[in-house]
């Protein structure tokens, strides 16, 4: 469906494959370019760059909902968390989630094809320009592990099997995570799994963090420690 967009891409280089996508993104999605300066009227467009805007500020927040549910939609990822655990699809807080996830303002321009165009994005760069091993080593910090994700195994006592939320924020720095949390977890997550991270979009989402979001599910985790 979008293999002409790809083969366009393939005619830059690292630098300008970025511009080149988020030009598509705005025609194609009929996105206004200046949409957080312009102070004229006009139909609200949801955008996956607001979105990812509003994640990054809070992944609880309704535009974080809309992303979770994305991944829920596209990859069967049940989300574990979003402001309060959810333990199954019966219990209130799941459907506090979906009045959330179907926000209407977050759902009038194929707000989902919006990020399956993204992840696939995403996975073309990595393919290009990523490392050979086709994995990238991420932490994440947390003083209560069990608040968004679960603890299925504990192998040895500082390597364990972490389920995470369907969608969740790492970072590639060792140093930020430790400031979100006593507990510091390393993993090793595989091309596949990775939706967006600051090279992909640069100018377009905030990168001060070093973050990337990535699909949730089971990891295997290194406890680490941070001096």
């Amino acid at each position: 469906m979008n293999a002409p967009l790809f083969e366009t891409l393939n005619r830059f280089e690292k630098e300008e494959t970025a511009k080149v996508f988020m030009e598509h993104m705005r025609v194609m999605f009929d996105l206004d370019p200046h949409e957080l300066e312009n102070n004229e009227k006009r139909v609200y467009r949801a955008s996956y760059l607001r979105l990812l805007r509003g994640w990054l500020f809070d992944s609880n927040r309704p535009e974080g909902a809309v992303m979770k549910g994305w991944a829920e939609s596209r990859f069967g990822l049940m989300p574990l968390f979003h402001r309060e655990s959810i333990p199954n699809i019966n219990c209130q807080a799941y459907w506090s989630y979906l009045t959330e996830r179907m926000t209407p303002r977050f759902h009038n321009n194929s707000i989902f094809a919006q990020f399956d165009l993204l992840y696939e994005f995403a996975q073309y760069y990595l393919q290009r320009f990523g490392n050979e091993e086709r994995k990238i080593t991420l932490y994440r910090g947390a003083n209560d592990v069990k608040r968004d994700s679960q603890i299925i195994e504990k192998r040895e006592k500082k390597l364990w099997i972490v389920r995470n939320n369907s969608l969740v924020s790492y970072t590639s720095s060792m140093e930020r995570a430790s400031e979100f949390g006593d507990t510091i977890l390393r993993i090793d997550a595989p091309f596949e799994k990775i939706v967006c991270f600051p090279e992909l979009l640069p100018g377009g989402i905030p990168q001060s963090e070093s973050e990337y979001i990535v699909l949730g599910g089971d990891y295997i985790s290194e406890v680490v420690d941070f001096f």
